[in-house]
């Protein structure tokens, strides 16, 4: 089939490659000027199946109000007079509920542990660089009744596939050397050996390289202004150049994976998607000759930031705040990421080379993303993924390509 991709990011670029794959002659279109230049640019970095925990659970509620009026608060909502705003957070107070955390952390844990292991095998196959570590990720803890809490959340994890091992304040020091300038701080560890992290724009780049030689177009430049259907299918999609140029394209196949912008596409066509934008930023540091940066990829429990080396960069980001798509820089929230990092590794780089960065999340209530099938037999939606595009972009792709080929994914996930 002819298929149109809509949306060049980490998991749009991930479908055309797996869809390609597959036979299929796959055009991907996108408003930047290339692809990764929006959610997917200079996000956490991890691959990371131990946080597949969702954002709504029991606890969150109270300490959603505990960080009301805080600036810096990791999760911070700014009401807003907007319906979709409301409808999405009354959806996300009932996904606190501990029987829907329950399955929307098994939801996310499969489609992530499936993800990692197509990226082994696409790395393998393509021999793709992006700055990758294979060294786990290491969740630590300042806050004893927090770790207590996670400890108990792991045996979950265990059971269902995810190496989660609870280590001692020693044991994390030995694991990453550079969290001895805060051992006197920590309360303890959980760990992943079989995670990863790497550069997710980087990956995005080789990976569109890599699809084009398989016969895979890419326009840039497009916006996207409407879909039009007739009956139960969808027959073209509107767009415009640089210009201004209208044009319609037609395919046989369409595909949505346009982040926190799918609803505005899709929703006027009666197709669900309640996905809202989640404002996460990132702070990149330069390591330099500084020795105190982490070797490997972290997460800090408490302000819920991750810090990940990439190369002879730090990455450090986190935060969520739910104030529409607007995606200007708010300095308290940049400067809480540096200011933490180098209150826990003083010596971790140049303190006056850091670069910030605000992108948006396409976060569903449950952060369950939304793969699969619409009321259109040849429109398919891939968004939705929150915190986890990076991580669960592989998994998404190579699912929706079997979908879409009528096979049964070789995943436990409750597609659309």
């Amino acid at each position: 089939m002819r298929i149109l991709v809509l949306g060049g990011g980490v998991v749009g670029v991930a479908a055309a490659w797996y869809l390609a794959a597959d036979g299929h002659e796959v055009t991907v279109i996108d408003r930047e000027p290339g692809v990764a230049l929006e959610t997917s640019f200079a996000n956490g970095g991890q691959i990371s199946t131990s946080h597949a925990e969702p954002w709504a659970n029991p606890g969150v509620p109270l300490q959603i109000l505990k960080w009301l009026g805080r600036s810096d608060a990791p999760l911070l909502f700014r009401l807003r007079a907007d319906p979709r705003q409301w409808r999405w957070g009354l959806a996300f107070l009932l996904e606190c509920l501990p029987s829907r955390t329950r399955h929307n952390t098994i939801q996310c844990l499969n489609l992530a542990l499936y993800s990692r292991e197509c990226l082994k095998a696409l790395r393998a196959q393509t021999a793709i660089c992006y700055d990758h570590l294979e060294r786990g990720i290491l969740q630590f803890y300042t806050d004893p009744k927090e770790f207590e809490r996670s400890v108990k959340a792991a045996d979950l994890m265990r059971q269902y596939g995810c190496d989660r091992d609870v280590k001692t304040v020693d044991e994390c020091v030995a694991i990453e050397p550079a969290l001895r300038q805060c051992r006197g701080r920590l309360a303890g560890g959980i760990y992943t050996a079989s995670d990863e992290s790497g550069d997710a724009h980087t990956f995005a780049v080789e990976l569109s390289r890599l699809a084009a030689a398989r016969g895979v177009k890419f326009s840039f430049g497009v916006a996207i202004a409407s879909i039009a259907v007739s009956g139960d299918a969808v027959t073209a999609v509107r767009v415009f150049d640089e210009q201004g140029r209208s044009e319609d394209l037609v395919a046989d196949g369409y595909v949505v994976a346009l982040g926190s912008y799918s609803p505005s596409l899709v929703s006027p066509l009666g197709v669900s998607c309640n996905v809202y934008p989640a404002k996460g930023y990132s702070a990149t540091i330069t390591v330099g000759d500084h020795g105190g940066a982490p070797a490997m990829s972290l997460t800090d429990l408490e302000r819920k930031i991750v810090m990940t080396r990439l190369g002879d960069r730090l990455r450090v980001a986190g935060t969520a705040e739910l104030t529409g798509w607007n995606t200007d820089l708010n300095r308290t929230r940049c400067e809480a990421l540096s200011r933490r990092t180098f209150d826990l590794f003083p010596d971790a780089g140049e303190r006056d080379n850091v670069r910030y960065w605000a992108g948006l999340r396409p976060a569903t209530p449950s952060n369950v993303p939304l793969i699969g099938s619409t009321r259109y037999r040849n429109l398919w939606l891939d968004t939705g993924h929150g915190t986890l595009g990076w991580t669960m972009a592989c998994g998404s792709g190579k699912a929706l390509c079997d979908l879409i080929a009528g096979r049964k994914p070789d995943v436990d996930f409750a597609f659309q």
